[in-house]
C-alpha cells in the first residue's frame, strides 16, 4: 500500500504556523478538561497559535456551542479561531492533530462485540474524513473506547495516511501504573522510568516493570513479587472501574490529561524517557502487523519509535501473548465493517 508524502515534522518546536485541533465528542466531560490544556499551549508550546474544531454528533452539537462559547469567553492569546460542527467531513479539513474521543459508551446488556461493531462505524466514518481532508502531517490519537480497536478501524479506512499517524491512548494505564509504583515505593511518579504497559486498553493489558528503575535501582528490587502479579497489575487495569464506583462517574479528568502527556511527547519528544504508546504493529515483538498494541516507546524528532531488541522473559511473553488474541478477536469483529 503506497500512502501520500505526509512526513511529520522534524523539529515541531521551530514551527510558527498556526495548528488546526479537532478534538470530537466536544461536548463530553473529557473534552471539557482537554480543550482549556490544549488552547494554553501545554502541547504545542507557548508560542502556537491554535485553530480548533469542536466535532460532535447533530444531537449534542448545541452543548458543542456551548463550550466554544465558553472558550472564547476565556480570551486564551494562542486561540485563532473556534469551528462547531456535527459534519464528519468538515471537521477534520487541515486538521493537524486530531483527538478522536466522541465514541459510544456500552450500554446495559451490552457485549464488548456489540460495542466494537457500534463504534466501528462511527471510526471508519472519521477514519475516511480524515483520508480525505486532513493535512499531510496529522497525528491522529484515538482516546474514545475500545480505543485500540478504533484506531485500528480508523487506520484501515485511512490508506493514503501512513499508519504511524495513528495511535491509541494507552498513556493513562501507564500513567495509573507510574501512580501506583511511586506510592509504593514512595517516590515521585516522575522518578520511575523504564515502565511499559504492553497491548491492549483492556483486561489483559500487562503493566511490566521488568526494565523499571528508579534511578539506577531496579524496581522489582523493591517490591514483593506476590503483590506484583497478584494486586499490581490487575488493579491498572480495573483502575477505571474503581473510580466509577468511587467517584460515581469515569475518570474524564485524568484521561484528558493522559491525552495532553501523549499528544505532547508526540509533537515534542519525550528526552529519551520511556512512554507507553499504542501503535500500529509492524511486526514488533511478534505482534500480528496492522494490529494497534501498547509498547513501550520514545519519542524524538516529532516521532514514536517502540523500543526494540528487549529481552522477554517467559511470563512476560505469555502476558503479551494474551493481549495479541485479545486484539486479534476484536479485529475480526472490526473486519467485517469493511
Amino acid at each position: 500500500m503506497e500512502h501520500r508524502d505526509n512526513s511529520l515534522h522534524a523539529d515541531p518546536t521551530l514551527d510558527t504556523s498556526p495548528v488546526n485541533v479537532t478534538v470530537t465528542g466536544a461536548g463530553g466531560n473529557i473534552a471539557y478538561s482537554l480543550l482549556w490544556r490544549i488552547a494554553a499551549g501545554e502541547v504545542w508550546g507557548p508560542s502556537r497559535r491554535i485553530n480548533l474544531t469542536l466535532a460532535e454528533i447533530p444531537q449534542a452539537v448545541r452543548v458543542a456551542e456551548g463550550v466554544a462559547m465558553e472558550l472564547s469567553d476565556s480570551a486564551l492569546p494562542l486561540v485563532g479561531s473556534i469551528n462547531v460542527t456535527d459534519s464528519t467531513e468538515r471537521a477534520f479539513e487541515g486538521a493537524n492533530a486530531a483527538f478522536l474521543v466522541g465514541a459510544k459508551p456500552r450500554g446495559k446488556g451490552e457485549s464488548r462485540e456489540d460495542l466494537l461493531a457500534a463504534n466501528g462505524r462511527i471510526f471508519l466514518e472519521q477514519g475516511r474524513a480524515l483520508n480525505n481532508s486532513a493535512a499531510e502531517d496529522v497525528r491522529v490519537l484515538v482516546v474514545g473506547n475500545p480505543a485500540n480497536t478504533n484506531a485500528y478501524i480508523a487506520n484501515k479506512a485511512a490508506p493514503d495516511i501512513a499508519p504511524e499517524h495513528f495511535n491509541a491512548m494507552m498513556r493513562l494505564d501507564h500513567n495509573r501504573a507510574a501512580s501506583m509504583l511511586a506510592a509504593k515505593l514512595g517516590v515521585a511518579s516522575a522518578a520511575i522510568e523504564g515502565l511499559a504497559v504492553w497491548g491492549n486498553h483492556a483486561d489483559t493489558q500487562f503493566p511490566d516493570i521488568a526494565h523499571a528503575r528508579v534511578g539506577t535501582e531496579p524496581v522489582r528490587d523493591r517490591l514483593d513479587e506476590v503483590w506484583y502479579v497478584d494486586e499490581f497489575i490487575g488493579r491498572v487495569a480495573r483502575r477505571g472501574a474503581e473510580i466509577i464506583d468511587v467517584r460515581g462517574s469515569s475518570s474524564a479528568a485524568s484521561a484528558a490529561s493522559a491525552a495532553i502527556d501523549h499528544m505532547r511527547d508526540w509533537v515534542r519528544g519525550t528526552g529519551g524517557r520511556w512512554v507507553t504508546v499504542a501503535s500500529v504493529s509492524h511486526g514488533e515483538y511478534g505482534v500480528d502487523e496492522g494490529l494497534v498494541f501498547g509498547f513501550p516507546a520514545v519519542g524524538v524528532n516529532g516521532r514514536f519509535s517502540v523500543v526494540e531488541g528487549l529481552e522477554l522473559s517467559d511470563f512476560q511473553r505469555q502476558r503479551i501473548a494474551a493481549n495479541i488474541e485479545s486484539l486479534r478477536a476484536e479485529a475480526a469483529v472490526a473486519d467485517r465493517l469493511f
